[in-house]
């Protein structure tokens, strides 16, 4: 039955998708896993495959197309089981939307262009050490000193930090509040810049860092936008970080039980294949239920923002939906690999140690329920 969402044209784009993921990611992963960082020439790789460019403005070197384009990139970059690749690779989701939204013709020139190309890294900084979704109270500070401006303050967990060229980078310029927001693209190389490498339990091959600014002078040139009008930048966004966050968590969702079916034909106990056992196939029924409700909920809110609608509060729900999905399904996913599913190696291993980011990253599981009964009246 043809999909009422995808068409010819995103099936041909999954499959040269695949062949890359099949070619130059999955032959590599663990390596890069173990070096907690990615190489850059993966990023001009990447771009050469038509992953990068999906989503920007044509203008500045992207392909404008629907967000069902996304979905289909998360989907099959997560086939290599490592969600700190998809964290890493694709960084310029969250740091470059502003710049192409909101940023001036030579901002997208400068900013944009060669990091589609994949010839820079771009990431965004917004979380500090002392705060992290709480946007408007951010306290880096930016004081204005002719056509710069002097940074001083920190940001923390920020995603490419030890890598990026180019971070759009919250920072305070007038007062309290969101009204005082302003955003600036800080380049890598600006004196007064360090960065210290965080290790995490999960996204071992994204590297991530906190980030000091000490008296960076910033030119003026570099802000994106007016003066003090960030905090709307910042807003524009989360509903397509929420919404690529959920296919994320949908996309591992299905990999682990992809995984688990594939490891239950195989695995023979007591003289016959596991899932001759009535309660792993419950299990993998139950696995693909949920993965079939989240996938439905997640193409309609694609859709809906692909018809230029907000829904902030489905996205909320989504996200929340999307990612205790996941980790649902990743439990289970150990339960039928059992000891297997513990060693390092496995694609369930890492997925399970990964969900705890999702319902933490662009928004908390918590602050995600409020946002949503507040979006919704309550």
């Amino acid at each position: 039955m043809k999909h009422p969402f995808y068409t010819e044209d995103h099936e041909a784009f999954r499959q040269q998708l695949r062949r890359f993921v099949e070619k130059e990611i999955a032959p590599n992963i663990d390596k890069w896993e173990a070096a907690e960082e990615l190489p850059r020439e993966l990023h001009r790789k990447a771009a050469e495959a038509g992953l990068l460019q999906i989503g920007f403005p044509e203008a500045c070197g992207g392909a404008e197309v629907d967000p069902f384009y996304g979905i289909v990139v998360t989907e099959e970059l997560a086939r290599a089981g490592s969600g700190g690749l998809i964290a890493s690779l694709m960084s310029h989701g969250i740091g470059t939307p502003p710049v192409a939204h909101v940023g001036n013709a030579e901002q997208k020139e400068r900013f944009v262009r060669p990091v589609l190309a994949g010839e820079k890294i771009a990431a965004l900084a917004i979380t500090e050490p002392g705060g992290g979704s709480d946007v408007a109270n951010i306290r880096t500070r930016a004081v204005r000193d002719g056509d710069h401006y002097v940074v001083n303050g920190s940001k923390t967990f920020i995603t490419s930090g030890m890598r990026a060229d180019f971070i759009t980078t919250a920072v305070r310029t007038g007062g309290d509040g969101m009204g005082g927001v302003s955003l600036l693209v800080i380049e890598g190389n600006t004196p007064g810049l360090t960065r210290s490498p965080l290790h995490k339990m999960g996204w071992w091959c994204s590297d991530t860092a906190t980030l000091y600014f000490d008296n960076c002078r910033v030119p003026v040139a570099n802000r994106i936008g007016p003066e003090n009008a960030g905090f709307m930048a910042i807003m524009m966004n989360f509903n397509n970080e929420r919404l690529m966050l959920a296919a994320q968590a949908w996309a591992f969702a299905q990999v682990c039980y992809e995984e688990s079916l594939a490891y239950a034909r195989e695995r023979q106990t007591f003289g016959k294949p596991l899932i001759r056992n009535q309660v792993i196939r419950h299990k993998l029924v139950d696995m693909r239920t949920r993965n079939e409700a989240v996938k439905a909920n997640l193409d309609m809110a694609a859709w809906r923002i692909g018809q230029k609608q907000f829904p902030v509060a489905e996205l909320s729900m989504l996200k929340n939906f999307a990612t205790t999905s996941l980790e649902w399904v990743a439990n289970e996913a150990m339960q039928i690999f059992g000891g297997a599913g513990y060693l390092r190696g496995a694609k369930v291993e890492r997925i399970y140690r990964e969900t705890k980011v999702l319902t933490i990253g662009g928004g908390s599981l918590e602050i995600m329920k409020d946002l949503a009964a507040k979006q919704m009246g309550y």
